[in-house]
C-alpha cells in the first residue's frame, strides 16, 4: 500500500534522505518548508536522484502547512530549536492524522552532542500538544549521509519504532522498509522516545571517532520480529 506523505523539514539533510526512501518505495511525498519556492527545488532534486534508480514515488513541494494539510502521514524532521512553536503552529492540521516524530532534542558544546534532560521527549511533546493524532517515535538513528547516498536497503540498521497507538506502530513499523528492507521493530509505547532520541548524540560521538557512519542493530531477535 502506498501513502500519501508530509516531509516537514525536507529540505534538511535527514528529511531529504527520509523523503528519498520513501519515494523510492512508491509513496507521494510531499516536501514542506517554511518557503514553497525552496521546498520545490529541493523536491525536484530528489525527484531527479528518484528517477536515476527507478523509483516510482512523485515528489511535490510546499509550505508546511499546505504539506501537512493534504497528506495522510505527516513526518516531522525539522531541529529542536523552534519545534515546540513548529508543532503548535500545524497543531489543528496535524489533528487526527498519523505524526511521526524522528527529532532529537541535543545540544553542542566543546565536548561534543548530549541530549537534552526534559521532562517529555519531543514526541510525547507532540501528542500532548495534538492528542487526536496518532504519534509515533521513529528514524531517530539513522545517519543522513546513509539514507541519500545509497539506494540499496541498510541493512545494518534497524529502525526502532515506540507509539502509544498499535495500528499506527505498525503502519510505521512497515515504512520502515524503505530503509533497512525489513520491517521496523516495536520498541514498546511513547515513552520510550525518551531513552531513544537522546541515544543520537551516542552514535555522532562514535561516527565522528572513527570516520564511520554506523548504525543501531540489535542482535538476538528473532527473525520473524523483522520479517
Amino acid at each position: 500500500m502506498t501513502h500519501t506523505i508530509a516531509v516537514v523539514g525536507g529540505t534538511g539533510p535527514q528529511g531529504r534522505g527520509l523523503a528519498y526512501r520513501f519515494a523510492l518505495a512508491g509513496h507521494t511525498v510531499v516536501i514542506g518548508s517554511r518557503s514553497a519556492e525552496r521546498a520545490t527545488e529541493k523536491a525536484d532534486e530528489i525527484a531527479a536522484r528518484v528517477a536515476e534508480n527507478r523509483g516510482t514515488g512523485t515528489l511535490s513541494g510546499a509550505t508546511n502547512a499546505d504539506a501537512a494539510a493534504g497528506a495522510e502521514i505527516v513526518l516531522l524532521a525539522v531541529p529542536w530549536d523552534g519545534y515546540v512553536e513548529l508543532v503548535a503552529d500545524l497543531a489543528p492540521l496535524l489533528d487526527g492524522k498519523t505524526v511521526i516524530s524522528c527529532v532529537n532534542p541535543l545540544a553542542f558544546d566543546a565536548a561534543g552532542p548530549y541530549g537534552l534532560t526534559l521532562p517529555e521527549s519531543a514526541a510525547e511533546l507532540t501528542q500532548s500538544a495534538v492528542p487526536g493524532a496518532k504519534v509515533v517515535g521513529a528514524f531517530h538513528h539513522v545517519a543522513a549521509l546513509s539514507l541519500w547516498k545509497t539506494p540499496e536497503p541498510l541493512s545494518h540498521e534497524d529502525v526502532l519504532v515506540c507509539s502509544d497507538d498499535a495500528e499506527a506502530k505498525d503502519l510505521v513499523a512497515d515504512l520502515a522498509r524503505t530503509v533497512s528492507g525489513l520491517r521496523g521493530i516495536d520498541a514498546g509505547a511513547l515513552r520510550i522516545a525518551r531513552q531513544l532520541e537522546p541515544f543520537t548524540a551516542v552514535l555522532i560521538n562514535v561516527n565522528k571517532r572513527y570516520k564511520v557512519r554506523s548504525g543501531l542493530h540489535l542482535a538476538g531477535l528473532p527473525d520473524d520480529a523483522r520479517a
